[in-house]
């Protein structure tokens, strides 16, 4: 039985014992942490790098609420009206952080209750949220199956029929990508629709996740994608023949951080879990496990790793930052295209 199952138990039977043994409850309540995030590798790494070595010795016991972030955002906003929510911390990418702190759902975050805070990247440092890791996006692709392409056009083109992958959840980043491919902007992703419905008409595969993504990958069943230099970076540390090219279009940032919703129902908890997220060991195990960029300044990685996962100077010049207001204004349209005129 796994650790997750037990505590899912444990919430269940505590909330049976309510009545019989209520400080009891409120004990247990007091040193568990409910953790919204996805599942697969990111919150494998979680565990392993922050919740096991710096939470558990502590006492204090992590519970994960796992899913997509679409049904977790809606459950945050949905509990809004509550007195006491049902998550501590939640994971989310740095738009949809933003689309919280619009809809008014998330704390507004003290700082000074988080000593590792002091190390943060100022960049990293939303009112609203903290930035766990970051990378960029960028092409993927299979030397032995094809020549390295020059960016998202040569990339997102019918050309490649069905050796072209998709993400279903990466959605927004696709649509962002298509439309900088088209003679789009950050601020707008509409040049960018045909030419998806063009590689979709060609045979252009969709997959409902990441680690489905990679799995076509090593399996050559396709040859090329865009995805988080991150990502292709641990699954080249799996043994998958990849490589990756920073696109000539421009590389979109991506920051991947957590909020803490202003119901949450143990505060002191979640304080607790986001300093821990920002201690140097825990960045370090994600840079070297996961591939992603650390967001604290005392981390120390690698030389060889930081290589890898960053950036030349003349790549860092074409990162570019997300349109945080143009993406929660249309986000709802966006799913709506993708999964009504891009996928059906």
């Amino acid at each position: 039985m796994s650790n997750s199952t037990i505590n899912r138990r444990a919430v269940l039977g505590g909330a049976a014992l309510a009545l019989g043994a209520p400080s009891i409850v409120r004990a247990q309540d007091n040193k568990r942490i409910v953790v919204g995030t996805w599942g697969g590798d990111y919150s494998r790494l979680l565990a392993k790098n922050i919740e096991t070595p710096l939470l558990a010795p502590k006492g204090w016991d992590v519970v994960k609420d796992e899913a997509n972030a679409p049904p977790r955002k809606t459950k945050i906003v949905a509990e809004k009206a509550l007195r006491r929510g049902t998550t501590d911390v939640s994971g989310f990418s740095s738009t949809d952080m933003f689309e919280l702190s619009e809809q008014g759902v998330v704390e507004t975050l003290d700082y000074s209750k988080m000593p590792n805070a002091k190390n943060l990247i100022p960049a990293m440092k939303y009112p609203y949220g903290i930035g766990h890791i970051y990378s960029g996006k960028v092409v993927l692709y299979n030397p032995k199956l094809m020549a390295a392409p020059t960016g998202f056009a040569d990339t997102l083109d019918p050309k490649h029929g069905n050796k072209l992958g998709i993400i279903d959840i990466q959605y927004q980043y696709t649509m962002m990508a298509a439309g900088l491919a088209s003679g789009g902007s950050m601020s707008n992703v509409e040049p960018g629709k045909a030419r998806l419905i063009e590689c979709k008409k060609a045979g252009a595969r969709i997959y409902p996740s990441n680690e489905a993504f990679a799995q076509a990958l090593k399996t050559e069943e396709i040859a090329c994608g865009i995805m988080w230099k991150a990502r292709a970076v641990q699954w080249q540390d799996a043994g998958i023949n990849v490589e990756t090219v920073a696109p000539k279009e421009g590389v979109p940032m991506y920051v991947s951080g957590f909020v803490m919703p202003k119901n949450a129902p143990n505060k002191a908890g979640a304080y607790a879990y986001l300093d821990a997220m920002m201690a140097a060991s825990a960045q370090e195990g994600f840079a070297v496990d996961m591939g992603y960029n650390p967001t604290v300044t005392d981390a120390k990685v690698p030389e060889k790793v930081q290589k890898r996962i960053g950036f030349t100077p003349e790549e860092e010049k074409r990162l570019v930052d997300l349109d945080y207001a143009y993406i929660a204004k249309n986000d709802a349209a966006f799913q709506e295209w993708w999964n009504k005129s891009f996928k059906s």
